[in-house]
């Protein structure tokens, strides 16, 4: 009866302190069986990682009785999709060392973590380690190894896998393309579209992903190659490529595109607001915003994210406020990205204390993004007093905290304060971090 109702609370969100409670239960009672199930939920429960959350999966799964893939892989993922990723790669060499075979998701994950580390020889190890745990048809596998093998800029062999891939989705499609456009090869890109025929649902899920690329060729290859299909663009196709542009910097070809749609929907909107923002226009973002109201087009959280990116770049603190403030209007509650951009704005402004108030309001934990906002400010402001305290907040929230380490080096070197720099700096050696060039650790003289 008992262990029935564990598993039930293991399939609702729980907070720290009821994992915990739970995993105490789980202890008392000796229901060991339920501790995979308890790093799952703690892991799915998490939005961001920490110290505290890495130390607290790693105790229950190195006193896992029965040693499980199932626990271990979750670990990895989670920590993957953290950008942990030295942490993932540790806890996937673990896993061997206790003698289990990985599950595809743990071998996608570890290859995604190779990948941003820029390790090959890693990547390429478990690459063939693939073969023999008997993953080569794995799209998941197939996909991350086409993913590892474009950031490292080897595009001959990420080309050869993705040929081979049997079913080809828009991770992959993005990966292999983001890879020859990075490596300035776009007759490479487009030989690999032509050889498909893709309808225009999946035109828009990859031209959406590489949007980030900010790439303007492939944003006006890919119109040219919808308008040679001899077919109508849709809205969908439309809002996307427009995104595109704007993120390439040229606003005035999204806007034509923006007034070329049939129906103007949130998205587009957003798109166009968030577009304006980026590009220092927040007059045009602002108009933008007005005329989706005027036209009974409810905004979303999006939307905000575009307007208060504007009133940052701009250093508009005051209307960044309003636009918080409106957000209730529209049944909206502010997420805490919509913070960190507000604290960020703040800080640019020199309003160090307001936003340090602003983060103590907060309905939410902050994570190490609002922190680190707080720390950048207080770096460019030269104010100590918190810049130590949003570092111990940094400290606290990431494994990997060079960065900050760096922002308060800075800080206090600026202020002539050379026995805390050198006091950091042994701090900085003793947790084996990488320093980030630019970060000054020499007293002048």
């Amino acid at each position: 009866m008992l262990a029935a109702k564990l598993r039930t609370i293991l399939n609702i969100h729980l907070t720290a302190n009821q994992a915990k409670q739970t995993h105490a239960c789980i202890i008392i009672n000796g229901l060991n069986s339920l501790k995979p199930l308890l790093v799952r939920q703690i892991l799915l429960s998490t939005r961001n990682s920490s110290r505290r959350i890495s130390q607290y999966v790693h105790n229950i799964l190195y006193h896992l009785p029965h040693p499980d893939s199932f626990s271990w892989g979750w670990a990895i993922r989670y920590f993957s999709q953290q950008g942990q990723f030295k942490e993932a790669l540790y806890l996937y060499v673990q896993m061997q060392r206790q003698g289990l075979c990985p599950s595809t998701f743990a071998v996608s994950s570890a290859l995604r973590a190779y990948a941003r580390t820029t390790h090959k020889m890693g990547g390429m190890s478990i690459h063939a380690e693939s073969y023999k745990y008997g993953f080569s048809n794995c799209v998941y596998v197939q996909t991350a190894l086409v993913d590892l093998y474009s950031k490292l800029g080897d595009m001959n062999i990420a080309q050869k896998v993705f040929d081979e891939l049997a079913e080809k989705n828009v991770v992959s499609w993005n990966s292999i393309l983001s890879g020859h456009l990075k490596s300035g090869n776009l007759m490479e890109a487009q030989r690999a579209y032509a050889n498909i025929q893709p309808d225009q649902m999946t035109l828009a899920s990859v031209v959406s992903a590489c949007s980030q690329l900010g790439d303007m060729r492939f944003a006006s290859w890919i119109e040219s190659y919808v308008n040679d299909l001899g077919t109508d663009i849709d809205d969908q196709l439309v809002t996307a490529l427009l995104d595109l542009y704007a993120k390439c910097g040229s606003v005035d070809k999204a806007c034509e595109l923006f007034h070329g749609l049939n129906k103007k929907d949130v998205v587009a909107y957003s798109a166009m607001i968030s577009g304006c923002g980026i590009n220092g226009k927040v007059g045009d973002a602002i108009k933008l915003f007005v005329m989706m109201v005027d036209a009974q087009i409810r905004p979303n959280l999006a939307t905000f994210t575009g307007l208060l990116t504007a009133c940052n770049h701009a250093g508009l603190v005051e209307e960044g406020y309003q636009f918080v403030s409106s957000m209730k209007d529209h049944g909206l509650v502010p997420s805490i990205d919509h913070y960190a951009i507000m604290v960020d704005l703040l800080g640019r402004a020199g309003r160090l204390q307001d936003a340090y108030e602003l983060i103590k309001s907060m309905p939410m934990q902050p994570h190490s993004g609002v922190w680190g906002a707080l720390l950048l400010a207080c770096s460019v402001h030269n104010n100590v007093e918190l810049g130590e305290i949003a570092a111990e907040h940094c400290f606290a929230l990431e494994t990997n905290a060079t960065a900050y380490y760096s922002l308060l080096a800075n800080i206090y070197s600026s202020a002539g304060r050379w026995d805390d720099v050198r006091r950091l700096r042994k701090l900085w050696k003793e947790n084996k971090l990488v320093k980030l060039s630019g970060c000054s650790w020499t007293e002048s003289t």
